[in-house]
């Protein structure tokens, strides 16, 4: 075996892929690693699905390839469905993910749970107040009050917000019940304006009851949508990130700032160099669909704190591109050959990209003594809920993050390329479970006129509370 080829030998899925022979990838599978990457940090998945090489990605997936997986540049299977501009592809890889989805959405929550059993148990709030620099959006930012009961291995989250899309917000006053007993997780999911409940329970040797593949067959709307709308992909860079105390006071007088939240004396620090990254690629939307976009899209975006970097597809970043019609403009000695370089060029469709980053300053109030512990009794919860909540996520990104000592009573941060966010805790009550045999009555159970009155466990779990 020659030098050049040798590399190409030690990725034999890859090759099956380049070549598009998903007959014989079907036979070679079984008993290969199925999600080992290639040189350019791709696995088989990634790489069929950027050449446009459907039946090969319908065999990868039937195979139980990971259809979350994120390439070396941060994009997802599904973004690379949608550059290809191919219906089919987005609808098979929009299936797969959602199924993936539901099977795991209770993934790794006996886990979490049972990190909360040991803690005491608790009722906390969550305010969350959101801002804007953009002025029309900044009038309809909302503000929450995410309210959490925790009892044991069970935990209650009540929220009227549940996520930022689109540059529009999705409303609804939901409650989240997770509970873990025996061998056996449950997630239940209580809309209360529609006054529905949706249960999925999880056995932990076994897959969640209800979900099948056809079940998450998506809508054309859906793949429509995304085959008109831009890839967008929003990051917070956290690499070099640095906290310092504030300081207050005249200059020759300047203090260490401290604060009162809630009633608990707290340090203030300066979270610096936050950066909200944020990719947009359009290679897959006609002229017509990239002047709509770019018409809507507020000139204050890129003039406010943004830094903006344009690769268009005639640019010298993106040439030579290898596609499903065009395999040759790199060959596969030049793609699995580690040492050879390929000037930036890559296979694919051309990519139209543009790169924002915004720079921000975030600020954390710290009380050393405050009754509840950020990684015992918090952090799981906030765990638990980005698995629905987009903001959720982006707050877990931020907390895992070395803080100064103390609990986070007060956090603002970035959470989005157009929103910011404070969220502070307060109203801390230990839960009740006493006196277990009395009748309900209103004054028993916590409602939103004393959210913070002690409860019996009984109604806890009670949709109509």
């Amino acid at each position: 075996m020659s030098a050049e080829e040798e590399p190409q030998a030690n990725y034999p899925l890859h090759i099956l892929v380049w070549n598009n022979d998903f007959r014989a990838l079907e036979r070679e599978l079984p008993g290969r690693d199925i999600e080992e990457l290639d040189p350019r940090g791709r696995t088989p998945l990634h790489l069929a699905v950027s050449l446009g090489h459907l039946e090969t990605a319908r065999v990868l997936l039937r195979h139980k390839a990971d259809v979350t997986k994120e390439n070396r540049d941060g994009w997802t299977v599904l973004h690379e469905a949608v550059s290809t501009g191919d219906p089919e592809m987005v609808q098979l890889v929009l299936q797969y993910r959602e199924f993936h989805k539901a099977s795991t959405a209770l993934g790794g929550v006996p886990e979490l749970l049972k990190k909360t059993l040991e803690a005491s148990d608790f009722y906390v709030e969550m305010k969350w107040e959101f801002t804007s620099w953009v002025p029309l959006l900044s009038r309809v930012c909302p503000s929450d009050i995410c309210r959490i009961w925790k009892s044991g291995a069970k935990l209650r989250v009540d929220a009227t917000l549940l996520g930022f899309e689109n540059m529009s917000w999705i409303r609804g006053k939901h409650s989240f019940i997770f509970k873990e007993e025996d061998n056996w997780a449950e997630l239940m999911e209580i809309n209360h304006d529609d006054r529905t409940v949706t249960k999925e329970r999880f056995d932990i040797s076994q897959e969640i009851e209800g979900i099948t593949l056809d079940s998450m067959q998506p809508a054309e709307r859906e793949v429509s949508k995304r085959l008109t709308s831009p890839i967008i992909n929003t990051s917070l860079d956290t690499t070099s990130i640095a906290f310092e105390r504030t300081k207050s006071g005249f200059w020759g007088w300047r203090t260490d700032k401290a604060e009162l939240v809630n009633g608990y004396e707290a340090k203030v620090y300066s979270a610096n160099n936050v950066n909200v990254v944020t990719k947009t690629r359009t290679e897959h939307l006609t002229e017509d669909e990239k002047s709509r976009y770019k018409a809507d899209r507020n000139f204050l975006e890129s003039l406010l704190g943004t830094v903006e970097h344009q690769f268009g597809a005639q640019g010298d970043l993106t040439t030579e591109f290898a596609t499903a019609n065009n395999p040759t403009a790199i060959t596969p000695e030049e793609y699995f050959n580690p040492n050879f370089d390929l000037k930036n060029r890559d296979i694919g469709r051309p990519k139209e990209l543009a790169i924002r980053t915004q720079k921000f300053k975030g600020t954390l109030w710290m009380c050393e003594d405050f009754p509840l512990s950020l990684a015992e009794q918090v952090t799981p919860i906030i765990d638990l809920m980005a698995r629905t909540s987009s903001h959720f996520a982006h707050l877990r990104d931020f907390i895992t993050l070395q803080f100064p000592p103390g609990f986070p009573v007060k956090i603002e941060i970035p959470l989005f390329h157009v929103l910011n966010a404070r969220i502070t805790f307060g109203n801390v009550n230990t839960c009740s479970t006493t006196d277990e045999n009395s009748p309900t009555t209103p004054a028993e159970t916590p409602d939103e006129a004393n959210p913070t009155k002690p409860f019996k466990w009984k109604y806890f779990l009670k949709p109509g509370v």
